[in-house]
């Protein structure tokens, strides 16, 4: 058996009942095989791949909060601390009902060669709790936050562990978060990133996945000899990440016809209008059903469907494997192009081969959703500078770090003989600069 179906194996017989974490190693080990196989005696060896899929440290913890009515709730907590060999730990904190340790394992996991990508000194980690702060009052989403805190405050800190947001964590909850911190540890650092610009945020955070989506998808087009300019766009989700690859998007003379939140989904035959979902996304709080009230081109349909629309480029932007196989024939059928992820693991393995092997220009999350982490890790940079960029430097910044991450997953792809395989090459260079930290560092 080769190495590579050893760890394989190993990983679902010591990890059982986490399915998005099997399929997360699966996805990069199987793209790693030449790499591999080219090193397969030194890494055996050391042991590389075993330590490489398994974290350094998990931590679990209960979260108990009061609600307004007097109420004590307990929750579900984590924080994955899965690999440091480039740089302090660096991940979101989901809050969502969904969360467990195996998705944020798989999350974690993911970081690790997401982080190498954007060449900035972060490693791999991700938390998170299944409490929903839909629904909560501030007073309430503020209790949970600081018991939360109380206890992954003994776990991170500025040069140790850096969380950011995530699902369910916006700069209302990490806002809360860094105020208990500064509280208990009664320092100031920057140990959260996505904080309020008033206490050391950093402008283009919350278009950062969004705008880098973009940049990625326009470069991997250009080098394919594809203009972006006028080209009919798909995007799933209607939070941060879908919102802003809409915005840019437009800037870039592309035109996004559709959008999706957790009841159903809008085709809007004259382009989503920006302004409009921003209201009712970002300031009224509302469902996508209160679009169609005012914008008559526009059409609501219940559950899923955005990959129904005749589109060039498909950017799904909501949660994992929501894209399947049914979902990439049709994507096929209907002359679309490229697929980049805006999402973590939005597609599925099936779905991504079968992209791949009809011709669909295919960026993964990894690759395409690292504006985020990338410009939480400007952050980090402004923080301990005691500085604050401006909008344009920090984009720029953005830009240029997308770019070259398409760069180096594309000389991966060729030097390994797997051309346009944008997954191989994402996988392969992220891996390389970790598997080299963690070799010269001994056996930790």
């Amino acid at each position: 058996m080769s190495y590579v179906d050893e760890v394989l194996q190993n990983v679902i017989e010591k990890n059982p009942a986490q399915p998005e974490f099997h399929q997360a190693v699966k996805e990069v080990l199987e793209s790693l095989r030449p790499v591999i196989e080219e090193h397969e005696e030194e890494y055996r060896k050391n042991a590389l791949l075993e330590r490489i899929t398994t974290p350094e440290r998990q931590i679990l913890f209960r979260v108990p909060w009061v609600d307004d009515n007097g109420q004590v709730h307990v929750n579900n907590a984590y924080r994955v601390q899965f690999n440091s060999a480039i740089g302090p730990y660096k991940g979101g904190l989901r809050l969502h009902p969904s969360v467990n340790l195996g998705i944020i394992k798989f999350l974690g996991f993911e970081q690790i060669f997401k982080n190498s990508l954007t060449s900035l000194p972060i490693g791999g980690g991700k938390g998170g709790c299944d409490f929903d702060p839909k629904g909560k009052s501030d007073r309430e989403v503020m209790a949970f936050c600081q018991s939360f805190m109380t206890e992954l405050c003994k776990y991170i800190g500025a040069d140790t562990d850096v969380p950011a947001g995530d699902i369910g964590t916006g700069a209302r909850e990490i806002g809360y978060m860094f105020g208990q911190y500064k509280r208990i540890k009664g320092v100031y650092e920057g140990v959260l990133t996505g904080k309020g610009l008033t206490f050391g945020g950093s402008l283009v955070r919350t278009e950062a996945t969004g705008y880098g989506l973009l940049y990625i998808t326009e470069e991997m087009l250009k080098a394919n000899g594809i203009d972006i300019s006028g080209k009919t766009i798909a995007v799933s989700g209607a939070g941060n990440v879908a919102i802003y690859a809409i915005e840019k998007a437009y800037q870039l003379g592309a035109k996004p016809v559709t959008c999706s939140d957790s009841t159903g989904w809008i085709y809007d035959s004259e382009g989503i209008d920006l302004a409009l979902l921003k209201e009712i996304k970002e300031v009224k709080r509302q469902r996508l059903t209160e679009y169609v009230k005012v914008r008559p081109s526009a059409q609501y349909h219940e559950g899923k469907g955005v990959w129904t629309v005749k589109c060039d480029v498909a950017l799904p932007c909501a949660t994992q494997n929501e894209l399947d196989l049914k979902d990439a024939e049709t994507l096929v059928k209907n002359g679309c192009v490229a697929v980049a992820e805006g999402a973590n693991m939005p597609t599925t393995i099936e779905a991504t081969e079968y992209l791949q092997q009809n011709g669909v220009l295919f960026c993964p999350g990894k690759a395409a959703n690292a504006g985020g982490v990338a410009t939480s890790a400007l952050e980090m940079t402004q923080n301990s500078e005691r500085l604050s960029w401006s909008f344009e430097e920090v984009d720029g910044k953005l830009k240029e770090i997308m770019i070259n991450i398409f760069k180096n997953i594309d000389a991966a792809s060729k030097k390994y003989g797997m051309e346009k395989n944008y997954v191989a090459g994402a996988n392969i260079a992220g891996f390389l600069k970790v598997a080299e930290a963690m070799m010269a560092q001994g056996v930790c």
